[in-house]
């Protein structure tokens, strides 16, 4: 196995490079290996494709925190690529809470992570601002010694709230707290993604399979993006092709 310095080391590289580079999504092991050997460079786990695979709903307030864990550790050991892991919303709604996630992530040998600003909380679906960042403080001074990229996600997109300026000034202060990475999922359009990437200074993330446009990489990374995921795509790709073989 790679040493994590090194992963991390390989996975800060990816991020610093030219370019745009796309960072699938595994659900578990075996997705993880195949993946590998397909020649992509990084993984990122899957909150949501990890629940479909346990028959649980994909939530903060469903997974724990340990299941999450013992799922990202699976897909680590499984190649030796870096992984980055979904860590929801932190598996809490304290800072401290935040920096013990994230502590217990690279303990896994996880060298990323992703922390939300989503409180699960469905009549209160996205935590005030300076909650939010002081979460992502929390969670960035605890990554201060230990190879460990953040990523920070403003959710406001996926809860019903779409206003562009809110979740740029979330991704803005996410940035001046600690913040490697920044991540706004289910942006509308290529005019929001290069706004997004526009107003801030540090790597922008984006999902592609969430639904609405697909655009190529070549695309995104003309407008600034520096790293593609794609979610639960790949699961539902596959319980989908499960289900449709089974109707047949």
């Amino acid at each position: 196995m790679i040493d994590q310095h090194l992963k991390y080391a390989a996975f800060k590289a990816l991020h610093d490079a030219d370019g745009a580079f796309a960072m699938p999504n595994p659900w578990d092991a075996g997705s993880a290996n195949l993946l590998a050997n397909l020649g992509f460079k990084a993984l990122a786990t899957t909150s949501a494709g990890l629940a479909f695979s346990i028959g649980k709903r994909d939530s903060a307030a469903v997974l724990t925190r340990e299941e999450v864990l013992a799922n990202a550790r699976a897909i680590v050991e499984a190649t030796d690529l870096p992984v980055s892991a979904d860590l929801e919303n932190g598996f809490g709604a304290s800072p401290e809470d935040c920096a013990e996630t994230v502590r217990l992530a690279a303990a896994t040998g996880l060298v990323g992570g992703s922390i939300e600003d989503a409180s699960g909380q469905r009549e209160d679906p996205i935590y005030d601002f300076e909650v939010a960042v002081s979460r992502i403080r929390a969670a960035a001074e605890a990554t201060r010694d230990l190879p460990f990229l953040l990523t920070a996600r403003a959710e406001n997109f996926l809860w019903g709230r779409p206003d562009l300026d809110d979740t740029i000034r979330r991704l803005q202060a996410f940035e001046k707290a600690g913040a490697d990475v920044l991540y706004a999922p289910g942006l509308p359009d290529l005019q929001a993604i290069k706004a997004v990437c526009s107003a801030v200074s540090r790597p922008v993330n984006v999902v592609m399979g969430l639904g609405g446009p697909l655009y190529s990489v070549e695309e995104l990374d003309r407008v600034g993006v520096k790293r593609i995921s794609v979610g639960g795509s790949f699961a539902r790709a596959a319980l989908g092709a499960l289900k449709g073989r089974l109707m047949k």
